[in-house]
């Protein structure tokens, strides 16, 4: 008989993203992750909630994290939130309730689905980006240059698949096309082994992304690594988005950097050994606030300076296709420090 909180927060663990989808359903699964605005259910990708791990300890499953606002907890704190609960009793019958139910996790029905056991691991990662062709000169490098993006020289972790397979979600239409081209991006520890990656599904000619519900996915092991542009250093440039991260090469191709890919996985970023100072690139939402706020304070504690750069419009890739990289480079060059401007960015 289950009896105890510990008891019930572990069997809400072992049944994590049947919960995430009950209580948070304005989210989704991105990999090992549930992403979420935050507790109370609101749209967005501050919060991440772990959907696989260890039963027990630090980065368990079921253990949840906002980037923006800082906040942690179990799935027992997700529910009171959620069902907006004072009492400590009404969440652990509320729980109890939830327990009792039929379900197998993610399907309302009860009904079982069967399910690849090697899908979104490492392993498949690796084999996708194997499997992948070089970027140059390929249809990718194409809808990069649509974005403002002409340099992508020295790109190594980026790659092209001429028919990547998508995975139909719950908002995609019943006749969806399931294999698309894909911009494929490699996620990697610092000594370059692979440990995820992202896929960007494109439009067949070019001009955008795929019209499919999520054109973004990642899959592996992500939180606290990232895309990487150039080798780690003592100094260097992190951002959310691998669009954002390349508009900012186009002026500071020196610059090392690394794409987060998400606000909760920038803030949750690893440090590389010897980093001084880290310039980032935050979007203009609130999650980017949060994700620097964060981000800042982590890197205060280990005696690293960060510094914000902040976009004119809602990222550095919006204002590099409106206002050109000539603009974007002056306006990097007021929030540099004079001795980085020297350094890195790139003489007009």
């Amino acid at each position: 008989m289950i009896d105890s909180p510990s008891d019930i927060a572990r069997r809400l663990g072992e049944n994590a993203e049947a919960v995430c989808r009950h209580y948070l359903s304005s989210g989704r699964r991105e990999g090992h992750y549930w992403m979420v605005g935050d507790v109370r259910n609101s749209p967005g990708r501050s919060l991440y909630v772990r959907l696989t791990g260890p039963r027990e300890g630090r980065g368990s499953v079921g253990k949840w994290s906002d980037a923006a606002s800082g906040e942690h907890g179990d799935l027992l704190d997700i529910i009171a939130a959620s069902c907006g609960h004072s009492a400590f009793s009404d969440t652990l019958m509320e729980a109890r309730r939830f327990l009792s139910l039929p379900l197998e996790l993610g399907h309302p029905s009860g009904r079982t689905r069967r399910t690849r056991t090697n899908a979104g691991t490492p392993e498949a990662a690796r084999r996708l980006w194997a499997r992948s062709l070089p970027v140059g000169g390929s249809p990718a490098a194409a809808y990069l240059a649509g974005r403002g993006i002409a340099d992508i020289s020295d790109c190594r972790w980026l790659r092209f698949h001429p028919r990547c397979f998508y995975r139909p979600g719950a908002d995609d239409a019943s006749d969806v096309c399931t294999a698309w081209p894909a911009l494929i991006a490699a996620v990697t520890y610092d000594d370059g082994a692979v440990t995820g990656v992202h896929r960007t599904w494109l439009h067949p000619d070019m001009t955008g992304k795929a019209s499919v519900a999520t054109p973004r996915r990642a899959m592996g092991h992500l939180l606290g690594h990232g895309v990487r542009f150039g080798n780690a250093g003592p100094v260097m440039a992190a951002g959310e988005g691998i669009e954002t991260m390349l508009s900012l090469r186009q002026a500071m191709p020196n610059m090392p950097m690394i794409a987060a890919l998400s606000a909760a996985h920038l803030a949750a970023l690893e440090f590389p050994a010897g980093l001084k100072r880290l310039y980032v690139a935050c979007d203009n939402d609130p999650a980017g606030e949060g994700a620097f706020v964060k981000l800042a304070d982590r890197a205060a504690e280990r005696d690293i300076e960060a510094i914000a750069l902040l976009p004119e419009r809602d990222d550095f890739n919006s204002d590099l296709m409106a206002a050109g990289v000539d603009a974007l480079a002056a306006r990097l060059g007021s929030m540099l420090k004079g001795c980085d401007v020297a350094e890195y960015l790139q003489p007009r």
